[in-house]
């Protein structure tokens, strides 16, 4: 069952979070962004497109890494990560849509280090939903929003690009 929840404009928080991280970088030369299947990597394709940063993109799917994959088995959907830069010594923006018990954002750095150590990874975030299992917290994120346990903030992309979130029940 689906909920639309108006007060969730993902255009608007995207704007928001766009924001926070172009100043954010400012200081930063050659930052690199890495999203988080999918809606993560939707983001960060938007944002590196938006800020320039196309040339240093990439994108994980830290399914394997996860803490509990033994109990939740590997999801259908699974994407190949791809990095085609050095993580090495790189500072990296890694973007989630949704961030809940931080079990997926420590999955995601144990992968960046497989590939290298980076320098600095900060965390951007569309919406921040609490909870947290594990002492994780974003750099940016564009709204702290609480939702029942039965529910979960999902971000949907159309067709022309456009980012909505709806709340669906459990």
């Amino acid at each position: 069952m689906k909920n639309t929840t108006p007060q969730l404009d993902a255009e608007a928080l995207y704007k928001t979070l766009a924001t926070q991280i172009q100043h954010g970088l400012q200081s930063i030369p050659d930052a690199a962004i890495v999203g988080i299947h999918s809606g993560g990597a939707w983001l960060a394709e938007r944002l590196a497109a938006d800020l320039g940063l196309t040339a240093r993109l990439g994108f994980v799917d830290p399914s394997f890494y996860r803490d509990d994959y033994a109990e939740r088995g590997l999801r259908p959907d699974v994407k190949p990560s791809q990095i085609p830069f050095e993580v090495e010594g790189a500072t990296i923006l890694l973007v989630d849509d949704v961030l809940y018990t931080g079990r997926t954002t420590r999955a995601a750095i144990n992968e960046l280090f497989d590939y290298g150590r980076p320098a600095k990874i900060m965390l951007a975030a569309l919406v921040d939903r609490g909870e947290r299992e594990l002492p994780i917290a974003a750099t940016f994120v564009a709204l702290h929003h609480s939702v029942a346990p039965n529910e979960s903030i999902v971000l949907h992309r159309g067709t022309n690009g456009k980012f909505s979130l709806t709340v669906e029940h459990a």
